[in-house]
């Protein structure tokens, strides 16, 4: 596909998947493929997509994944291994249909496995390196408290207000993806295999007060990958860095973004 519109949908299989394009076409330049978060959207993002596309010079591609955002909505309950059927059927097919020549995943907590588990599964060359913000690649006890406290936060505190600016059909983002994750059988869920195939460089970006996942998960990459891995531990940050710390968040980005990708007419960011 040529010449995407700034925003629009693309239909994958059976879903029409919003999205929003910044910067020159894929086609024009290396893009860098936003996944985001369990509860995420392609404009949950913020402005953080406009920020890296400046930083960088490349195209930036974010997109709503089936149930989220203004996607078509997900058939419940989500399987187990809904993130690997992400990474192995619909994410190659969105691929291609973009035009991707070369470029970047960056991918946030289920986003970020989802990076890990394609990176380990297609010997893609047009994937030149994979960034992940506080990437889940075990079930941690953590991960799965913290979830729990978020359903009564959803039902009873006002959660599901604040969502429900991001999603069309709100109680089908939050219920299939804690669903999800709070299935007893969702516990052996465990994709550090993949990081063993991983044949591109990676940054990890980890913040400290993350209360979803702790450093076991950068250990896992370190112990398994034998592709670089670049490490970036932000203070003051909890699971989603590039919103509680975006100006480091951006700047470990960018890095290495631009080392990788060496992006012709990259303006970097002022100091």
């Amino acid at each position: 596909m040529q010449n995407l519109p700034p925003t629009g949908f693309l239909t994958i299989g059976t879903s029409d998947l919003e999205y929003r394009m910044i910067g020159p076409q894929p086609a024009d330049a290396p893009t860098i493929v936003m996944l985001h978060e369990g509860l995420g959207s392609a404009h949950l993002w913020g402005d953080f997509p406009e920020l890296l596309q400046a930083a960088t010079g490349a195209g930036i591609f974010a997109y709503s994944r089936t149930g989220y955002g203004a996607s078509t909505p997900a058939k419940l309950p989500r399987p187990v291994d809904y993130m690997h059927t992400e990474a192995l059927d619909v994410l190659p097919k969105l691929l291609d249909a973009i035009g991707f020549r070369r470029g970047l995943l960056l991918g946030h907590s289920d986003g970020a496995s989802i990076a890990a588990i394609y990176a380990g599964s297609h010997q893609d060359h047009r994937v030149e390196g994979i960034a992940m913000i506080a990437p889940h690649f075990i079930v941690e006890d953590i991960s799965v408290a913290s979830i729990a406290k978020i359903k009564t936060a959803y039902e009873a505190l006002g959660l599901k207000a604040k969502l429900a600016r991001w999603h069309r059909d709100v109680d089908n983002a939050f219920y299939g993806w804690i669903g999800a994750w709070l299935d007893p059988a969702f516990r052996n869920w465990d994709i550090s295999e993949y990081l063993a195939y991983v044949r591109v460089p990676i940054a990890i970006l980890q913040g400290v007060d993350d209360e979803y996942g702790t450093m076991r998960q950068i250990e896992i990459a370190q112990e398994e990958c034998y592709c670089p891995v670049d490490v970036t531990v932000i203070p003051g940050a909890g699971h989603a860095p590039h919103r509680e710390a975006p100006g480091a968040a951006l700047d470990a980005i960018q890095e290495f973004a631009n080392a990788v990708l060496r992006v012709e007419g990259s303006q970097g960011r002022a100091a």
